[in-house]
């Protein structure tokens, strides 16, 4: 006859354990959809909580707020389009072939981030850029326009702009994964 199980053993079974950083990653994901779609005015605590498989009380735990979550969104994207504007070796590169790298990776974080667009689409008609603006967006921004300008100076590319131009490229580069509703 096998011995008794302990009552230690069995407690265990029942037991769920939680990754904080799991937990928070299902929660931000789950925010950045919800704030895509109905920006910070109109997206619901309720619906991101319960797409994460988190109560409203947890999400409150690692987001104290709705705008706390909003902005963390906001701050969670940009630190991943910094990463993306970032490759290791483009001030040894020539301007052509660091914005053709640097452009590359941008277009694969947009593959990856359908509601990137969205969500600043939402940040800008209702918050004016408001929350944007505190994340630090404009340093991947200033590494194209910094390329840009050494190109220009270079004479590998002619001169324009060099802000303008960035806006433009980044336009073309995210229009069509902004726009794919709409033109599918």
């Amino acid at each position: 006859m096998p011995p008794p199980k302990s009552s230690r053993s069995t407690s265990k079974v029942g037991k769920q354990s939680r990754n904080p950083e799991v937990t928070k990653a299902k929660i931000l994901d789950a925010a950045i959809e919800e704030f895509a779609q109905y920006g910070l005015t109109g997206a619901r605590t309720e619906a991101i909580a319960s797409k994460s498989g988190v109560t409203k009380a947890l999400l409150c735990y690692y987001f104290k707020n709705k705008e706390t979550l909003y902005q963390a969104v906001l701050q969670h994207l940009v630190n991943e389009i910094n990463a993306a504007f970032q490759p290791t070796d483009w001030e040894q590169q020539s301007p052509k072939q660091a914005l053709e790298a640097m452009l590359r990776a941008y277009i694969n974080f947009e593959v990856g981030n359908r509601w990137h667009g969205m969500l600043w689409f939402q940040e800008a008609i209702q918050n004016q850029g408001k929350y944007g603006e505190q994340t630090g967006w404009q340093a991947g921004f200033q590494g194209i326009v910094q390329i840009l300008e050494k190109g220009m100076a270079e004479g590998q590319f002619r001169q324009l702009d060099a802000f303008l131009t960035a806006i433009n490229i980044l336009g073309i580069c995210s229009f069509y994964f902004d726009a794919h509703e709409n033109l599918k």
